[in-house]
């Protein structure tokens, strides 16, 4: 097969993208003045560009690339899968062999008695699918008041109406009439920023409780289900304090709320265990499931349901479902997918090895003078940058400056690493090497130092409250 190597000189695809090309998350005028970024083909870890730069991805494209760029084998399922049955649907009453097989497989692979799955084309959607899941659940054991999810602030959970408001970011709230009716969010675990003097485990505590609270205010018989990301992704890589799920998995027992794991950026090996949940041994009754299921090779998503919830949702008729649910040629994807996750043990390499290694090599970020502290769990790192370590301060200009600085300074010394705010994270492909962390590091720093020496020379490194 022929790469497209040839392609039509880079400011004219730049003029091309910015009159015909609306992009996500994009102030598209100012995207015009400077002119996308076009990737044109990868390898491993690494992107290239129009102009023939090579970049370390360190965000495996947005948290998905797992196996990483350039494998032949998805290519080669969804090429047996056009030419056999390229499409049809599994409403009225009819499936198919790739939907049957994934579904088998993710039943195999999650814990506990998670044996059922709803397919979706995104994280988004299955969450909007959860939305009515939950309800449909409680309103067929005749509580329909029973209806309120709790999320939380500064979680991402999708950017659709039901998932956008599910998650608990304000500048998306600001926009389009988010959140939807009995939609609550309590506060983040993210004690770098909010722990003032606790030690982490009472601010774990206290965040988990914040849960328990809003149970008894908005009314026991009301909530139906809590949901969260095992580690907030988009937030910054929050890695809660210990204390916190405990906690948080008490007390969904103890009133009997249906409890949601949002897996879509930690599953499939991004924590160095095949889920997230695992990773913290929480006990979901759904969990949402997209990015490393295909490793972003095919767009596919879903929830895997557990055998109580799957049992009243199957008594009834679901009046729910996607055109592309279940796709056969994304689920045809997936199964290679996991087939190379699992038969080259690149799951398990994360856990016996990679992790640590990116934790060592990451760790020595902290001694920084631009970096308060840095932190890995798996295959995902953060660095929140402040003028002041010591005091966990933050900067006295708009939140952000300094991280878009930073990740303009990874861009130019070819890393491609991402900023939340003033917070530097990373998610790079599960299958990248020794060496390659090495590199990853090392750009890092470089960039740091730039960064450090122009905040320094624009009087910005002064802290804020």
């Amino acid at each position: 097969m022929n790469k497209i190597t040839n392609h039509l000189p880079t400011a004219e695809l730049q003029a091309l993208d910015a009159a015909h090309h609306l992009h996500p998350f994009t102030n598209g005028v100012e995207l015009e003045a400077k002119g996308a970024r076009v990737i044109t083909r990868a390898n491993g870890v690494t992107l290239t560009d129009s102009d023939g730069n090579d970049y370390l991805d360190a965000m495996a494209g947005l948290w998905c690339m797992n196996i990483g760029y350039g494998r032949t084998e998805p290519a080669d399922a969804a090429a047996r899968q056009m030419l056999e049955l390229p499409y049809y649907n599994t409403f009225f009453q009819t499936t198919h062999v790739p939907a049957i097989a994934l579904a088998a497989k993710l039943a195999e692979l999650a814990p506990g008695d998670l044996n059922h799955v709803f397919y979706a084309g995104s994280g988004s959607e299955a969450n909007d699918t959860n939305i009515r899941m939950v309800r449909t659940y409680w309103a067929e054991k005749g509580h329909p008041n029973k209806n309120i999810i709790i999320s939380r602030k500064n979680a991402y959970h999708g950017s659709s109406v039901g998932s956008g408001s599910l998650g608990g970011m304000a500048f998306m709230h600001a926009q389009g009439g988010l959140p939807i009716p009995n939609i609550h969010h309590i506060d983040q675990p993210h004690y770098w920023s909010e722990g003032g003097d606790q030690s982490p485990e009472e601010f774990g505590l206290g965040r988990a409780r914040q849960l328990e609270k809003a149970i008894h205010e908005l009314g026991v018989d009301r909530v139906a289900a809590f949901i969260a990301e095992p580690i907030q992704g988009a937030g910054g890589v929050i890695i809660p304090p210990s204390t916190y799920w405990p906690e948080i998995q008490r007390i969904c027992d103890e009133y009997d709320i249906l409890l949601i794991a949002d897996e879509v950026i930690c599953g499939f090996g991004r924590t160095g265990k095949w889920f997230g949940s695992q990773a913290f041994n929480i006990r979901p009754h759904i969990m949402t499931i997209a990015k490393g299921l295909s490793s972003g090779y095919a767009p596919i998503g879903g929830s895997i349901v557990c055998d109580e919830v799957a049992a009243v949702i199957n008594n009834c008729e679901f009046a729910h479902g996607y055109t592309y649910s279940g796709h056969p040629v994304s689920a045809a994807v997936a199964l290679e997918n996991l087939r190379i996750l699992e038969e080259e043990g690149i799951v398990d390499r994360v856990e016996s090895h990679s992790a640590a290694y990116l934790a060592d090599k990451w760790a020595g970020l902290a001694d920084h003078p631009l970096v308060g502290e840095a932190k890995t769990i798996g295959m995902m790192g953060t660095l929140p940058l402040t003028p002041d370590a010591a005091n966990r301060a933050s900067f006295a200009g708009n939140e952000g400056d300094i991280g878009l600085m930073c990740r303009e300074h990874c861009f130019q010394n070819g890393l491609v690493m991402r900023h939340v705010g003033d917070r530097m994270i990373i998610s790079p492909p599960l299958v990248i090497s020794d060496a390659e962390i090495d590199t990853l590091v090392e750009r890092a720093w470089k960039a740091l130092d730039l960064t450090h020496a122009q905040a320094k020379k624009e009087g910005l490194m002064k802290s804020g409250k």
